[in-house]
Parts: C-alpha cells; structure tokens; sequence
C-alpha cells in the first residue's frame, strides 16, 4: 500500500505534512477580534503573537476569511474613519454570532486536545515499552553470555 500523502513537496520533515487544524484561522481572527476591533493587517500581526507564524496563510486568505465570516454574520466591518496615509482601512469587530461560533469552536478544539493527548500518551507507552523490551533482551543476552 502506497501513502499517497507521505512524498509531496512542500511538506514539512520527511514527507509530513505541516501543523494544520482545518479552517484553523477562522477561530484565531475570531479570538484576536474577541479581544477588540482591528484592521486586517494589526490580525495579521497578532496571528503571529498567537503563535500562526509558520501557519500557511497569506494576506490574501486571512482578507478571504475575513469577507467570509463577514457574509455569515460574524464579523461587521466599517472603514476607519481616521485618515491614514493610504486608503481608509477597513477594521473588523466581531459580533455575538461570531462570540458563539468562537465559543462552539473553543468546545470543538477542546475536543480535539483531548484526543491528541490520548494519542501522544499512548505512543509514549508504547515507545517506553518497546525501549524496556529492548533492555530486557539486551540485559538477558548479556547475562547468557557471562554465565557461559
């Protein structure tokens, strides 16, 4: 059986693909608009505080999520009515649909946490127990070998 995933390009080490959680930028914008009113690029900015730095998403899908969670409700927008060197920025503030959609994504990655750290668990016994297998074999062949 073929892993038709594990050699594309542009996959972090060996073949594996990067951090990703699925429309993962929505509930982050969300969280950063939770906190106050912004602009897209102070999001962008705080999408790194966050930690989204390596997270692949550029200017124009963070704009594009934005215009999307703004056409289901979830984030109003108006133009800065502060001159400012260029065009009027446009600075988004979230809604109370948004603050549940966020509330239901936290419940979601809550979730999702929880399965995470049982599957890491689980390999970590796993790995320890076969590293403890290893030393009682190697232990055994050594004691056969001095007892000869």
């Amino acid at each position: 059986m073929t892993h038709r995933h594990a050699f594309r390009r542009g996959r972090g080490a060996r073949g594996i693909p990067p951090r990703r959680i699925n429309r993962f930028l929505e509930p982050a914008l969300l969280l950063l608009l939770h906190h106050h009113a912004a602009h897209g690029y102070a999001l962008i900015e705080g999408l790194n505080k966050l930690g989204l730095e390596a997270y692949p998403a550029d200017v124009s899908t963070v704009y594009r999520v934005l215009y999307d969670l703004e056409a289901a409700g979830m984030v109003t927008s108006t133009h800065e009515t502060e001159q400012t060197a260029g065009p009027p920025r446009r600075v988004y503030q979230l809604t109370e649909e948004g603050q549940a959609y966020l509330a239901s994504w936290v419940q979601e990655l809550e979730q999702t946490d929880r399965m995470l750290h049982r599957f890491l668990e689980a390999y970590q016994e796993h790995v320890e127990g076969d590293a403890a297998h290893t030393h009682n074999a190697t232990q055994n062949v050594i004691d056969q070998e001095g007892a000869q």
